[in-house]
């Protein structure tokens, strides 16, 4: 970045407190408002995914985690091809039109069917592996494009705030989801849902102007570049083989997403044994997902940028795994429905408050091929054969009960805090590289 030497550094409270050089304000708020929108609009529709599974059965979330699965196998390489044959600044835009154009299949859908009193439940569960594909591709591609534009330095300083952006969006979308569910119906919340990806689109458009004017003397070396990544649709897997940085990243996201899918099931087996309506069921989500949001953003306003500065990448990492770990040990010991749904809202704030951004400060000492191919294939095929994996565990020892089955998921968290350390280690490592050198294997 073209760095002036009078914005080195922060010229007032405001830019301590937040780790802003003058600078970056722009690109800083662009971003901001894109992960706003990206991350309100998914969750305006979370509520909605989580009824459909709750009204299907807890132990039928293994079929729906497996078809999402399988899916995703097919969407991978695509992705893939596309981003090998156009550049970069074609294809991001393109991501968030594409899903803007099913949101508005899926509403058409829905409307006749409430309309004409026909059933949905197959449109339901089509809308579940679509959403479940949906929200990982957006904020995958959402991240390798800020990995791409900001240095490793500045990745630091701002992912935090960044995040916060997301936060603030993904607080607003239940929440708006709630009170205006029971007036317009829940299929008239997926045209609100498309708009705001449309702005998202709006967003990607303002930070390419950015970048054009950081990088005006190497535009072929930005995200501006008009030379496509190329290499095969399937690069992203051989990169994570050859690399034990990547491996291990691998890792860290099964484990994550199983611990994650128990509790997921938990909730889903309370909450889908309740008397509720439908829409209840929704509004008692939005609640859960609202009160994960606002300690995701009190984490990513405040605290994430401080705890990577003072302990570092891998503690901040293994923030998460510790308290996954202490949180099962009390399911344990009480497994009633307050204990399952404050840990799931704790553990998801902590989750996007200190363990994502910091997570997505891993890919700064990548090459750009993995940023977007290793990372898009790590946050969405392998995350969701972590949510395959754990599904099917925790159905077939379903009969245990929740106390059984959270003893039996305590050594994942032991495993997930040593490697959330050891990535932190080689983080560390790649960043005392010259920052033209390839990362090493």
């Amino acid at each position: 970045m073209n760095t002036k030497i009078s914005d080195a550094h922060p010229r007032n409270g405001f830019d301590r407190l937040f780790g802003l050089e003058k600078h970056e304000y722009l690109a800083v708020g662009w971003s901001f408002v894109y992960f706003f929108c990206i991350l309100s609009s998914y969750y305006m529709l979370r509520p909605v995914r989580e009824t459909m599974s709750a009204e299907n059965g807890a132990l039928n979330v293994p079929i729906l985690f497996s078809s999402t699965f399988f899916v995703m196998l097919l969407v991978v390489p695509v992705f893939g091809w596309v981003s090998s044959r156009y550049p970069r600044k074609q294809f991001l835009p393109w991501v968030y039109l594409f899903f803007s154009a099913n949101l508005l299949l899926f509403w058409a859908g829905f409307a006749y069917a409430i309309e004409n009193e026909v059933d949905y439940v197959w449109l339901g569960r089509a809308f579940f592996v679509w959403l479940s594909i949906f929200n990982l591709f957006i904020v995958s591609v959402f991240w390798s494009f800020m990995a791409d534009i900001y240095t490793r330095e500045q990745g630091r300083r701002l992912f935090g705030l960044i995040s916060a952006g997301g936060s603030t969006g993904a607080l607003a979308g239940p929440f708006a989801t709630k009170l205006l569910v029971s007036h317009i119906g829940f299929q008239n919340i997926l045209l609100i849902s498309a708009a705001l990806l449309l702005f998202g689109v709006f967003c990607i458009s303002q930070l390419g102007a950015w970048v054009v004017a950081e990088h005006s003397g190497d535009l072929e070396a930005s995200v501006a570049s008009s030379k496509p990544l190329g290499g095969s649709p399937l690069d992203g897997i051989g990169q994570v083989l050859k690399s034990r940085y990547l491996s291990s990243m691998v890792i860290v996201s099964i484990i994550a997403s199983l611990l994650g899918t128990a509790l997921y099931m938990f909730m889903a087996d309370y909450v889908g044994n309740a008397e509720m309506t439908t829409n209840e069921r929704v509004e008692t989500f939005s609640l859960v997902d609202g009160t994960t949001n606002v300690l995701s953003l009190i984490g990513q306003l405040f605290l994430v940028n401080r705890s990577v500065r003072y302990m570092g990448v891998g503690k901040t990492l293994a923030i998460l795994p510790v308290v996954s770990l202490l949180g099962f040990m009390l399911l344990a010991i009480n497994p009633a429905f307050i204990v399952v749904a404050v840990l799931t809202a704790v553990r998801r704030g902590i989750g996007f408050g200190f363990a994502k951004p910091t997570h997505d400060m891993l890919y700064s000492v990548v090459t750009p091929t993995e940023k977007y191919k290793a990372k898009n294939f790590i946050d969405t095929a392998v995350y969701r054969s972590g949510d395959l994996i754990g599904s099917w565990i925790v159905k077939f020892i379903w009969a245990i009960g929740i106390s059984g089955i959270s003893i039996v998921l305590l050594p994942f968290g032991v495993i997930w805090v040593l490697l959330a350390l050891w990535l932190g280690k080689d983080y560390a490592r790649r960043d005392r590289l010259e920052p033209t050198a390839e990362p090493a294997r």
